[in-house]
C-alpha cells in the first residue's frame, strides 16, 4: 500500500511531461506554420519583382502570345522533330563528317556552301578540309578529336543539327589543351545531298583558349566586369528610363565622358 502514492506520483509526472511535450510540439508547429507563411509571403513579394515579362507556369510549354509563333505551333513542331542518340567520334574533321551523315543516309557532293561562323565561306569540302588542317597547325593544335552523341532532325525543313564536341590537344607543352563545343546545322535537298552547312560557335572564347588566356578572361569578367554591370543595371532600371534610345545614348556619351575624365 505504501507503494501506491509513488505509483500515482510517477503517473502524474508522466502525464505532466506528456502535456508539456504536447504544448512544446504545438508551439513548434505554430512557429513552423508562421515561418512558412512568412517565407511564402516574402517569396511571392520577390516573384512580383521578378515577373516583368511573362508569368511563370508549371507546364513545359508556357502560355504566351506572339506575332509569329504560338504554343500550339511549338507543340506541333515538337511532334514533327526526330531527336535521337547517335554516337560518332573520330580524329580529324574529314573522318567525322563522312561518318556523321550515315545515320540519315545523306550524301556529300564536293560542292557545298560552308559558313564558318560568318568569318569564312567556303564552296567545297576539299577547301573545308584544307582550311581545317592549315589553321589548326597555325593555332598550335596537334590533334582534334571530334565527337557527337545526339542530333535533332527536322524532315519538313530538310535540316539536321547537333552539338559538336572538340578535344583540342596542343603542339607545345606550355599551351593548355581544351574542350570546345560547336553548333552545326546541316541542310540537304530532295536527293539527300548536303547543300549547306552553318557552323556557329563563340569565336572570342575559342581564340582565348588557343592563346591560354581563357581562365584569366573568365576571372576578369566574373570578378571585375560583372559586378560593375550589375550595379549599372540596377541604377538604370531604377531610373525608369529603360529603352533602346537611352541605352544608345549611354553608349555614345559614356566613352566620351571616360575619355574626357582620364585623358583631357
Amino acid at each position: 500500500m505504501a507503494m501506491l502514492p509513488m505509483h500515482h506520483g510517477k503517473t502524474a509526472q508522466a502525464a505532466g511531461g506528456d502535456r508539456s511535450r504536447h504544448v512544446a510540439t504545438g508551439k513548434m508547429c505554430r512557429s513552423t506554420d508562421t515561418l512558412k507563411q512568412r517565407n511564402r509571403r516574402h517569396g511571392s513579394e520577390a516573384l512580383q519583382h521578378v515577373k516583368h515579362l511573362q508569368p511563370y507556369t508549371n507546364s513545359a510549354v508556357g502560355r504566351f502570345s506572339s506575332a509569329t509563333i504560338s504554343p500550339e505551333q511549338v507543340v506541333e513542331k515538337h511532334n514533327r522533330i526526330d531527336a535521337q542518340k547517335c554516337l560518332v567520334a573520330h580524329v580529324g574533321l574529314e573522318n567525322f563528317i563522312r561518318s556523321i551523315v550515315k545515320p540519315l543516309d545523306l550524301r556529300l557532293p564536293n560542292e557545298v556552301r560552308f559558313n564558318m561562323n560568318g568569318a569564312g565561306r567556303l564552296a567545297s569540302w576539299d577547301d573545308v578540309y584544307l582550311a581545317e588542317r592549315v589553321y589548326t597547325r597555325c593555332l598550335g593544335i596537334s590533334k582534334r578529336i571530334y565527337q557527337t552523341h545526339a542530333f535533332t532532325h527536322e524532315p519538313n525543313r530538310k535540316l539536321a543539327y547537333f552539338i559538336l564536341e572538340e578535344r583540342n590537344e596542343r603542339s607545345f607543352s606550355f599551351l593548355p589543351s581544351f574542350d570546345f563545343y560547336v553548333l552545326v546545322f546541316t541542310y540537304y535537298d530532295d536527293a539527300k545531298n548536303v547543300t549547306r552547312v552553318d557552323v556557329q560557335y563563340d569565336q572570342l572564347s575559342f581564340f582565348l583558349h588557343c592563346l591560354g588566356f581563357a581562365q584569366g578572361h573568365a576571372w576578369l569578367v566574373e570578378r571585375v566586369i560583372t559586378p560593375v554591370a550589375v550595379l549599372w543595371a540596377k541604377a538604370y532600371h531604377a531610373s525608369g528610363l529603360v529603352n533602346p534610345f537611352t541605352f544608345l545614348l549611354q553608349l555614345m556619351i559614356g566613352p566620351a565622358l571616360l575619355w574626357w575624365y582620364f585623358c583631357a
